[in-house]
């Protein structure tokens, strides 16, 4: 045995199977035989679960012990007898020609092993084996069931039990089982109890009668129970398992004709039908090595069709016990390699076996089974297993591929069915269709460079400037790899250093922009594949762009589909409605005070950073979050433990989610839409705050758009609306936004918002953005605006770029060009964006005049000044006061002919002279142009 370094243990050599089966026989003492028994009688006595008796066994193979069988009574008679006799094996030559199988399939051999290309070509299990397989082991150590003697087992599970089991517990019999010399077998594990959910509900329909240790027929309750998929553990039933005078081999094959059992060397053993439900029996002699199963299917034309498939119930799950541990404690920060769909690939006797494992968090569930192409969408042949007290279902299913679609079949607390969508989906139908579909990355990045320079961090003094995307709206029709070409192209060009994009996780409605979330962990199908994505923000950190996405933790639509009462009860959400629902948007609010659905999210924003190499995340509704009585009136909410309106489980979540992120991938940076003054937002989480990067300072949006949107004669009554934002502007680290929020719902453009004719329309936009770019904080523009888009924006049509033929709206893009240009170019701007020794104003009063002039230092001691004249008017020999004498540059000027401006200008720049103005020691006269911003830097 050897251990890797997830703790988990595999197989180097094993002896032959009819050697160690004759030893492990002879090795099973009585005594461990006896504690056993006991074990299993004291479990059915008290009716609760106990401790694995050979959970220490299975962990030493790295594996979790399967989870018990959950019993009720029967809901139909069983068409055979309980514990009817089985027929004696058959031992019995191949078939000499087997019927024509679908294209790719491989007929049955005669007297040989199963290769591993012959294995379940378009079957029910099938998948052609010419196709893409998967091609690395599973991270965990995982390999398919071999379980060492059940003497050892005995010996192991006395001595080390876990020790982090939760009170609801197993107890296991393991029956005699050997290892085959190089590759797996299926072990015969019993399951002697129910492993009943903690927070199950008592009416359950649920007994739990104690299983005998030792070798045991299956019973009709049990098969039922595997048919009708109620059963916590079909494993225990289905697979390799020892019995009276020998082995059995049984499997679940639904409207199978006829099934045989391949042994590792080639022998064929008939299997009897037990269960008209599907389930088949075959007798063996001695264990059974690397076997698979000949099954026979009607072909709808009078003849049968014959195909070789490998077995699902004869592997051991794929989730350790670390894993196991994390999910129950909900400090398992890389939730997406142990839950979902995952490809793997195993090397056995009869050659490669690939398929996918299935995994899914239903801890109230009572079934779960997983269906989709690969089974035809029949839901009936792959029920799940629960691996007891970490809520988790799993299967591995060989020769599933890669885009081939499934769901869940979930029996929920009530009773009832539900088909489910994965909640860890990695890709996904392109909606309206909502089926799962399975994935794997081939994507090689081409990004160190990008993610060193990044992993530098302090974004606080570097530039950052947005530009915010809608994906399916800026031009309309793109994929992903199509907006790397020209969208990527497009915001360098225009000097942008990130791009943002609203939602790309994926939603089943285009109108909700992104933000009803019904796929967490796979990025929109709209666009093209995961990998498509991924060659996106590749291409764009190869041209100096950051991607930021946006990010929705605060709540999730009702669709019946995803993750609304997934398992019967209010799981991901909260079961107060008072708590567990949005009324403003007709959602459901996560459950942040329950530490797995904390460990869903924590882990989603950990899977976009570690996946896709995103480089922020901006977090919506912050404050939906963060206050109980958010969109409510009184009687609708109910107060925290201390009687306040602080919603403190989400606190705890949104800290632990910035603490996690910000240990975990350098240089990352958060970002809050955060409305309220919530004190600390961007302050660190051990200092009480909330752990954010950044902060949308939404006071300053409101204010400033507020003021220029009233006419140049009315601003001398609302001068505040420019200053006010200087009095806190360093009490958080902020993002100034003009987003999307700002130009849709008949709110306008950010052009149209401006008053006046056309001329003045565009002078006021042009002097507002360089106003906005030399205010202290990162700046954010959305889509169009940076050429002045006339028209309100709609996520059902393209940007008008129409308006680029117009010289005037080309002007706009121009100046935000230049502004994006002279913003890097000057660390003033930037390097003291959140230390108030960065700024300074020079006259904050001159309301009459509806002008402000300020002043920027950068951490080098470079200075810049910023004067914007609001006025419909020109300001001749208007006189600033400066902080130092000599040359001031201009290096920009909104009203420059260019852009399309009036061209009042100070011909390059102005001279300081020791004249005290404005407090300042120098001063110097200036033209400030009508409607315009101009901006100097000292060249001494």
């Amino acid at each position: 045995m050897s251990t890797d370094d997830a703790g988990t243990t595999s197989t180097s050599e094993q002896p032959g199977a009819g050697e160690v089966a004759a030893a492990a026989v002879e090795q099973v003492t009585k005594a461990a035989r006896k504690t056993v028994r006991k074990a299993a009688k004291k479990a059915a006595e008290a009716t609760a679960t106990a401790t694995a008796a050979t959970a220490g066994a299975v962990e030493s193979l790295g594996e979790s012990a399967p989870a018990p069988v959950r019993k009720r009574a029967p809901k139909k008679a069983a068409a055979a007898a309980d514990g009817a006799a089985p027929k004696a094996p058959r031992k019995r030559a191949a078939k000499k020609a087997a019927p024509t199988a679908p294209a790719g399939a491989a007929p049955a051999p005669a007297d040989t092993a199963p290769a591993a290309a012959d294995v379940a070509p378009d079957a029910p299990l099938g998948g052609d084996p010419a196709g893409t397989w998967a091609t690395e082991e599973s991270s965990s150590g995982f390999a398919p069931s071999v379980d060492a003697p059940a003497a050892e087992a005995a010996d192991v599970a006395a001595e080390s039990a876990p020790q982090d089991a939760a009170p609801s517990t197993e107890i296991v019999a393991v029956g005699d089982v050997a290892d085959v010399e190089g590759g797996p077998v299926a072990a015969d594990v019993v399951t002697a109890t129910s492993d009943a959910p903690s927070d199950a509900t008592s009416d359950a329909p649920v007994e739990v009668p104690a299983v005998p240790a030792g070798p045991q027929e299956a019973t009709q309750e049990q098969m039922q129970a595997i048919v009708d998929g109620w059963s916590h553990d079909p494993h225990a039933t289905l697979g390799a398992h020892e019995v009276p005078g020998g082995w059995a081999v049984r499997t679940l094959r639904p409207d199978a004709v006829s099934v045989v059992v391949v042994d590792q060397d080639g022998s064929r053993y008939d299997a009897q039908q037990l269960h008209p439900g599907g389930v088949f029996e075959a007798r063996l002699p001695a264990q059974p090595g690397d076997y698979r199963i000949d099954v026979t299917y009607p072909d709808g034309a009078g003849g049968t069709d014959t195909f070789l498939v490998d077995d699902p119930y004869r592997w051991l799950p794929t989730l350790g016990e670390i894993d196991q541990h994390l999910i129950r404690e909900g400090r398992h920060e890389r939730l997406w390699e142990a839950l979902g769909a995952h490809l793997r690939g195993y090397d056995t006797p009869g050659g490669r076996v690939e398929g996918a494992s299935f995994a899914v968090w239903a801890p109230n569930a009572q079934g779960v089974k997983v269906t989709g192409d690969f089974d035809m969408w029949q839901a009936r042949m792959l029920p799940m297993r629960s691996l007891g007290s970490s809520g988790v279902w799993e299967i591995y299913v060989p020769g599933v591929q890669d885009g081939q679609r499934y769901r869940f079949h979930v029996l929920g607390r009530d009773g009832v069915w539900r088909e489910k969508s994965d909640p860890m989906a990695f890709a996904t139908e392109v909606p309206p269709l909502n089926a799962s579909v399975v994935t794997r990355s081939t994507h090689e990045w081409g990004d160190d460079a990008w993610l060193e320079q990044r992993a530098r961090g302090n974004w606080h003094e570097r530039p950052v400037s947005v530009y915010e995307v809608h994906a399916g709206s800026w031009r309309e029709g793109l994929s992903y790899r199509e907006m790397a070409d020209e969208l990527v192209a497009y915001a360098a060009d225009a000097g942008f250093t990130h791009l943002e994009f609203m939602p790309l996780a994926e939603h089943p409605f285009g109108g909700s922009w992104g933000y009803q979330v019904t796929s967490y962990y796979a990025p929109t199908a709209r666009f093209g594949s995961p990998d498509d994505l991924r060659y996106f923000i590749d291409t764009a950190h190869q041209a100096g762009l950051g991607v930021i996405v946006d990010w929705v933790p605060a709540h999730f639509p009702k669709d019946a589909w995803a993750l609304a009462r997934f398992d019967g009860t209010a799981l991901y959400e909260h079961g107060d409605p008072r708590r567990g629902e949005q009324p403003d948007w007709g959602t459901l609010v996560f459950d942040f005070g329950r530490s797995e659905v904390r460990n869903f999210l924590v882990a989603n924003a950990l899977f976009w950073a570690k996946e896709f190499h995103i480089d922020g995340i901006r977090v919506d509704a912050v404050a939906s979050m963060l206050y109980l009585d958010y969109s409510r009136n009184d009687g609708e909410w109910s107060p925290n433990v201390h009687g306040g309106r602080e919603n403190l489980e989400a606190v705890a979540f949104l800290q632990e989610m910035n603490a996690t992120l910000y240990r975990e991938v350098p240089g990352i940076m958060t970002i809050a839409e955060e409305s309220t003054a919530w004190p600390g937002v961007t302050r660190a989480t051990h200092l009480g705050g909330l752990g954010f990067g950044f902060k949308w300072n939404m006071g300053w949006m409101h204010d400033s758009l507020g003021y220029v949107e009233k006419q140049p004669v009315h601003r001398v009554y609302h001068h505040n609306q420019l200053t006010f934002s200087l009095v806190y502007a360093y009490s958080e680290n902020y993002v100034l936004p003009i987003s999307h929020d700002e130009v849709v719902y008949g709110k306008g453009s950010l052009l149209r918002k401006m008053p006046g004719d056309r001329w003045q329309q565009l002078a006021n936009l042009r002097a507002y953005l360089a106003y906005m770019w030399a205010h202290p904080g990162k700046q954010l523009l959305f889509m169009g605006q940076e050429f002045a888009q006339d028209g309100e924006w709609a996520e059902s049509r393209s940007l008008d770029w129409w308006h680029l033929d117009d010289p005037a709206h080309r002007g706009v893009l121009d100046l935000v060009r230049d502004l994006n240009g002279r913003y890097t170019e000057s660390e003033a701007l930037w390097s003291q964006d959140v230390d108030p020794a960065g700024f300074a104003w020079i006259d904050a009063n001159d309301a009459g005049g509806n002008t402000l002039s300020f002043l920027r230092y950068g951490a080098g001691g470079q200075a810049l000044a910023c004067v914007a004249n609001f006025a419909g008017t020109p300001h001749q020999e208007y006189r600033v006061g400066l902080p130092r004498g000599g040359r001031w540059r201009e290096v920009l000027n909104t009203d420059a002919e260019a852009y399309g401006g009036s061209g009042v200008g100070n011909l390059g720049g102005v001279d300081a002279v020791e004249e005290p103005w404005h407090g300042q020691p120098f001063s110097a006269t200036i033209a400030a142009p009508p409607l315009g911003t101009v901006w100097f830097l000292h060249e001494g």
